[in-house]
């Protein structure tokens, strides 16, 4: 299965904003496997402005090392991106 840092990997020298055919292209040139040319293949015909954009349209996950468990947790913790010292203000 393809990463977010493979696919990231293989459009590096891709100029954005870009075209899915520039970005399949990109990936060709570059070498890439055949399961991230599938999944970039099957990326809706739109401009992208940058990799990470490719990569969540291609339905790859930016931390697939988070488990479905740390995600819930996650999700209930409802100051995630509040610094330490600002949640009791």
């Amino acid at each position: 299965m393809a990463s977010y840092a493979d696919v990231l990997q293989y459009l590096s020298s891709l100029d954005y904003p870009a075209e899915k055919d520039d970005v399949v292209r990109e990936a060709e040139r570059e070498g890439a496997p055949p399961d991230i040319l599938r999944a970039l293949r099957a990326l809706p015909p739109v401009d992208y402005a940058n990799g990470n954009e490719v990569a969540r349209s291609a339905g790859i996950e930016a931390a697939p090392e988070v488990g479905p468990a740390q995600r819930a947790a996650q999700a209930r913790d409802k100051h995630q991106r509040v610094s330490q010292h600002l949640r009791g203000i």
